[in-house]
């Protein structure tokens, strides 16, 4: 297949790139660089270097994909919280854009980059797709009305597409690593602390009702994320109806603290830290049951461990 891959360019889009090439598809990688980095896209692929909201080139770019893998988007809750026009714009509109253009174009399989926060602060763990949505921030409330707007399009134009809604993405492979400017996500920033990048970590409340007062999430490998998509990918062209899917590792999850001392465990650093206030908007616990991408796709993590995430991660910041 030859498959469009919106934020090819970013830090799970790279990954998904390296796993469909691998597989002996092309890819052809769609991305403003927003966030994304020139060079972390695969030499194999090809490269537009546009954004979503520019209709000529995504008329051309889109000419000829038999799929389309769709990640580029704003994701960061707080931010979210601010400047929720930003969200809509780019989470919403951009992505009508590319499903109006891939109607147009005849291109019906969509693999749909959503997330966990989707589910908003659940009445229970693990979550399951059947599970009430409920947003509590225009992060997760944007991903969730495009996943909708796609259940309408399906019904109305045969455009056929699966919705992944990712827990919380680690860890790194040969050629993909988190790389964000700021760096908000937690593996990475607390092993930037222990690297000497940064001089501490700050633990967004500590007050949650948890184990140990800190936020509680599902960690799931970046590789095991990108494996994914091309099944949801081979899926779709076999004749998937189409749906939603929860992409997790499972279990009861890895609080904050947990995260920090797994940290200082693979880097023999210590890590310095500091007691902030709650982020508008973060649920206390979000962990995923992944049993029916499973039984339906046959998907199961490799690097399932914490402390191989990590392990990964710390390779390519380690002095």
């Amino acid at each position: 297949m030859r498959v469009l891959v919106t934020g090819g360019a970013g830090y799970i889009g790279s990954g998904v790139v390296e796993e469909l090439l691998a597989s002996g598809h092309r890819a052809v990688v769609y991305d403003n660089l927003y966030k994304g980095h020139r060079d972390a896209v695969h030499p194999a692929a090809e490269f537009v270097h546009a954004d979503l909201l520019d209709a000529k080139a995504l008329h051309a770019a889109i000419s000829g994909a038999d799929a389309v893998v769709h990640l580029a988007a704003h994701s960061l809750v707080g931010e979210s919280v601010q400047e929720p026009a930003k969200y809509y714009r780019n989470n919403v509109v951009a992505g009508l854009a590319l499903a109006d253009a891939m109607r147009e174009h005849g291109v019906r399989w969509l693999v749909f980059s959503s997330t966990a926060a989707v589910y908003g602060e659940p009445a229970k763990q693990p979550i399951e797709e059947t599970d009430p949505t409920a947003p509590t921030n225009p992060y997760g409330e944007t991903k969730l009305a495009f996943e909708n707007a796609l259940r309408w399009y399906s019904a109305a134009y045969g455009l056929r597409s699966i919705s992944l809604r990712y827990f919380n993405a680690a860890g790194a492979t040969a050629r993909c690593r988190e790389r964000h400017e700021p760096e908000t996500h937690l593996v990475p920033v607390v092993l930037q602390a222990a690297a000497g990048r940064i001089p501490e970590v700050t633990i967004f409340g500590a007050d949650y009702p948890t184990p140990d007062g800190t936020c509680v999430r599902d960690y799931i490998h970046v590789s095991d994320l990108a494996r994914a998509h091309l099944l949801a990918l081979q899926a779709l062209a076999a004749g998937h109806a189409g749906g939603s899917y929860n992409l997790g590792c499972g279990g009861s999850g890895y609080s904050v603290m947990q995260v920090i001392e797994v940290a200082r465990s693979v880097s023999g650093r210590d890590i310095r830290l500091r007691i902030g206030p709650r982020r508008p908007g973060d649920p206390a616990v979000l962990v995923a049951n992944s049993q029916r991408i499973m039984r339906d796709l046959g998907w199961r993590p490799r690097l399932q461990d914490l402390r191989e995430i990590v392990r990964s991660a710390w390779e390519p910041l380690k002095p």
